[in-house]
């Protein structure tokens, strides 16, 4: 099995994560890609975050895809940070062959993530283009530091078979839609951001 992992708040999902979903797997010829919900994301202000069952209701309504399943492990599973949840993965699921699917914004912001380097060290990567955040995300100290494993885009389909550190750079989608913008037109305000993808 070929399975990617695309984890986020999804507060609230949006047709931009399903296009990336669906961009990732078929580009990267996966069997399947589950989407962890997380309780909350310890690098930003979960306050007014919506319950983890509403996140999970909404994704679920959202994709309606045989092979995407969503699921809430981390609160099952007791993990708060990506690197603990796919480590635990790693050791439950032997004969998967996991990817690890993030927006290029978090390219930008992956190293603040608890672990960054043994997260690329776990499991191969994928990082699926986003209007804006594209333009700077290939100057980021991560993509600087793991510059040397990033694999050529037509060899994409591949990436789930590479040994990690492999990364790819997935092209093509240029959806504006974000959650952040979305969060604040349902609390009634202005500000509108367009580079957050949960």
């Amino acid at each position: 099995m070929r399975i990617g992992l695309f984890g986020g708040t999804f507060d609230p999902p949006h047709e931009a994560h399903h296009a990336a979903t669906l961009l990732a797997m078929k580009r990267l010829d996966l069997d399947q890609v589950w989407w962890l919900v997380t309780p909350g994301n310890p690098l930003k202000d979960t306050r007014g975050l919506q319950p983890l069952q509403s996140r999970i209701a909404a994704a679920r309504a959202l994709t309606r895809h045989p092979r995407i399943a969503v699921t809430g492990l981390e609160a099952v599973i007791g993990t708060r940070y990506t690197y603990d949840t796919l480590a635990y993965l790693s050791r439950r699921c032997r004969g998967v062959r996991f990817v690890w699917i993030m927006g290029a914004d978090n390219l930008r912001s992956f190293v603040r993530w608890q672990n960054w380097r043994e997260i690329a060290a776990l499991m191969p990567m994928a990082v699926v283009d986003r209007v804006g955040p594209s333009l700077y995300a290939a100057g980021s100290i991560a993509s600087q530091a793991l510059g040397r494993y990033r694999l050529p885009e037509e060899a994409a389909p591949s990436l789930a078979d590479q040994r990690p550190p492999a990364w790819v750079y997935l092209h093509g989608l240029k959806s504006p839609l974000s959650s952040t913008a979305l969060r604040a037109v349902r609390a009634g305000t202005r500000e509108v951001e367009t580079d957050d993808p949960a």
